[in-house]
């Protein structure tokens, strides 16, 4: 709904978004995800190959040490990327507004009239927005570049690895507390609960339907904990 201000000048009333999650909520959504499911399946394999309870419980451990850094790095390493060629981007449509700024003027109106304007209505629409920021109008509309939600490697690093040490945790205490005899099972159904909770909130938080991402991530959950578990134990019976 669009209201007129004091000022006579129409204002929509603000109305909440989920789009400017997609950068934290990718990486909590990942490193959780990763951490119940790549822990809770180095477990299994271990459990599976008739390894003791402090075995299991230093594998699992020891997996949720190095998935947390590597996953932190990792999300540094390509969310700093992504932010290096943004940047390059801008610098690049800075130099041309510069140099060429006619052409680039006809080219945000092509772009207009693509979308559906008139030829006269997007020389207009490209003009009155050139004239109040070119920049943001050529990053937002010819390169789809947005101040929604910009990259931020700090905040993805700390995300992911704290969120994949928490996932982790889940399936390594249950290893701990669970009877050696049936860790597998324990372990199983701690980590499907899990990986169910998660997808569900996750598809909360970003307004997605809950039901179909809990069972898509239990799904793949299933698998990969059967595929483990058959390794671990088709190696422990040949040593």
């Amino acid at each position: 709904m669009v209201r007129p201000t004091a000022s006579g000048v129409p204002s929509a009333h603000a109305e909440p978004h989920l789009s400017g999650r997609a950068g934290w909520l990718r990486a909590a959504v990942m490193g959780a995800n990763d951490g119940i499911l790549s822990t809770a399946s180095l477990i299994a394999g271990v459990a599976a190959g008739s390894g003791d309870h402090g075995t299991i419980f230093l594998a699992g451990l020891a997996g949720l040490v190095a998935g947390a850094l590597s996953m932190a790095a990792g999300e540094y390493v390509s969310v700093s990327s992504q932010a290096d060629a943004e940047h390059a981007d801008m610098e690049r449509e800075r130099e041309e507004l510069e140099l060429n700024p006619e052409a680039e003027l006809a080219e945000l109106t092509a772009i207009y009239v693509q979308r559906g304007l008139s030829v006269d209505l997007a020389e207009r629409v490209a003009i009155d927005l050139t004239e109040v920021d070119a920049l943001t109008a050529h990053l937002r509309d010819e390169i789809g570049l947005t101040d929604l939600s910009p990259p931020r490697p700090v905040q993805a690093a700390v995300v992911s690895g704290l969120t994949f040490a928490a996932g982790a945790a889940v399936p390594l205490v249950v290893s701990w507390i669970a009877p050696l005899d049936g860790v597998v099972i324990w372990v199983a159904v701690a980590t499907l609960v899990a990986l169910g909770s998660l997808g569900a909130l996750g598809a909360q938080a970003g307004g997605a339907p809950k039901g179909r991402a809990a069972v898509r991530v239990m799904l793949w959950g299933a698998i990969a904990m059967a595929a483990t578990t058959a390794i671990g134990a088709m190696v422990g019976g040949a040593v």
